[in-house]
């Protein structure tokens, strides 16, 4: 919990720099808001029978309960980040940050707005988070569901495929080409010249020159949605660069997320050092593939429009941070290194060495507790003096406040700096200045 409580400050303190505000939702919905919005991840949606009668389910993410709060409370623009617990009836994957409750933090942007401004702050931030988290090397992942789409209809995928085959691409993050190709022909009756030709355009990744050279594909042109897609790409990795974050972005064709709802540009931060460390630790090659996925969303401009009663769309961009995954890296560094991390954030230990003291060091924990000082004390009466030293020193309390007759008598705290272990002596009316000084610097 004191590695989240660190990250998740990280984390809203980006979000709050970039203007958003916190909204909250209910844990549950009505199962018919979460319906039809996930494609085949829907079975993964924990259903709750409630004793009136209603059918109720857990909330799978945050956005379809994003999009029907908009549409309730008829909201057309607002900058909005929500950082709460999701449901998933998941297989658990401990090692690998992976649960079936978990904490989602998300940063949405809903506006009729020009093209790719507001997506590519999203991408923005993603590459703030990760950076400011210092979890190591990441790359975010570009698409467009355009693009896509555009491409399987130059492939020959039935349209009314396009879906289904979307969530077998999903998979390639996870797993190798020729068992989504086997997907695809096998479970979902493609055609293998198809998925071949498929196989030819999601083995490319890059970034302007890769939209330069789909732009020079006579059959992705024709494409009216592959055109608008790469137009959009263009634009968005232009504002990518000057919005200095070029170098961590990558054009990639094999990006699907598997979700319905998304429409338009669609993205994913992946660990790269992770995704190595993990090949190299000999872990399952299955398994280490798309370990590092850490972040993921982008475009869904009708979702909100299937709340309104009158259809109304509000255009939205959106990401999500997984957060347990980064908790997962976070603690075995936290392991890794040398120093204990803190659990509470204790500044002072009122200590004395001398009997019958209880009273004197309570009266000086108010006075600390008053001026805002986050303070503790030995809660038995005669304490040894060795043994509240000690304390400090396991709990990284870096100061003590040392009190005793002879103190009390001259009007006087003795201050020790836990870590030196020296020790000055104050008036005891400047004590709180003296100790709001040395706590600003330490």
């Amino acid at each position: 919990m004191a590695i989240r409580e660190g990250v998740f400050k990280t984390i809203i303190n980006c979000f709050k720099r970039h203007g958003a505000e916190t909204i909250d939702t209910p844990v549950f919905e009505l199962k018919e808001t979460l319906t039809g919005k996930y494609g085949e991840d829907a079975k993964l949606i924990y259903d709750l029978a409630d004793q009136g009668g209603e059918i109720l389910s857990l909330r799978y993410d945050l956005t379809v309960p994003f999009a029907r709060y908009l549409a309730m409370n008829k909201i057309s623009t607002i900058k909005r980040y929500h950082i709460a617990k999701v449901y998933r009836r998941d297989n658990p994957a401990m090692t690998r940050g992976r649960y079936r409750e978990f904490y989602q933090c998300d940063f949405d942007i809903a506006g009729q707005y020009d093209l790719m401004i507001p997506d590519a702050e999203c991408v923005k931030i993603v590459a703030e988070i990760l950076s400011e988290l210092n979890v190591g090397d990441f790359i975010i992942k570009l698409n467009n569901r355009l693009l896509l789409d555009g491409m399987f209809a130059v492939c020959g995928v039935p349209e009314d495929k396009f879906r289904t085959i979307c969530s077998a691409v999903d998979k390639l993050d996870k797993t190798f080409w020729e068992d989504v190709r086997s997907e695809m022909v096998d479970e979902k009756g493609l055609a293998p010249e198809v998925a071949d030709r498929i196989g030819e355009y999601v083995r490319l990744n890059g970034q302007l020159e890769l939209v330069e050279q789909l732009m020079q594909d006579e059959q992705m042109m024709k494409n009216k949605m592959a055109r608008q897609g790469l137009e959009e790409m263009k634009l968005l990795l232009t504002y990518c660069q000057l919005f200095g974050v070029l170098n961590k972005v990558s054009f990639d064709l094999s990006l699907a997320r598997g979700l319905d709802y998304y429409t338009g540009v669609i993205y994913e931060a992946i660990l790269t050092s992770t995704a190595e460390k993990a090949q190299t630790d000999g872990a399952d090659k299955n398994e280490s593939v798309g370990v590092g996925s850490v972040a993921g969303g982008g475009r869904y401009d009708g979702l909100v429009g299937m709340f309104d009663p009158k259809g109304k769309k509000v255009p939205c961009v959106g990401v999500s941070i997984g957060i347990e995954r980064l908790f997962s890296i976070m603690e075995a560094k936290a392991e890794a290194a040398e120093g204990k991390v803190r659990t509470t954030e204790t500044q002072v230990y009122v200590a004395s060495g001398q009997k019958n003291m209880l009273e004197e060091r309570m009266k000086l924990c108010n006075l600390l507790w008053e001026g805002g000082i986050k303070t503790e004390l030995s809660y038995k009466k005669n304490p040894k003096l060795l043994n509240q030293f000690q304390y400090a020193e396991e709990h990284g309390i870096p100061f003590l406040a040392i009190i005793g007759e002879q103190e009390l008598k001259d009007g006087v705290v003795k201050v020790r700096n836990t870590s030196t272990r020296e020790e000055e002596t104050f008036p005891r009316e400047k004590l709180l200045d003296e100790i709001r000084t040395r706590v600003s610097s330490s």
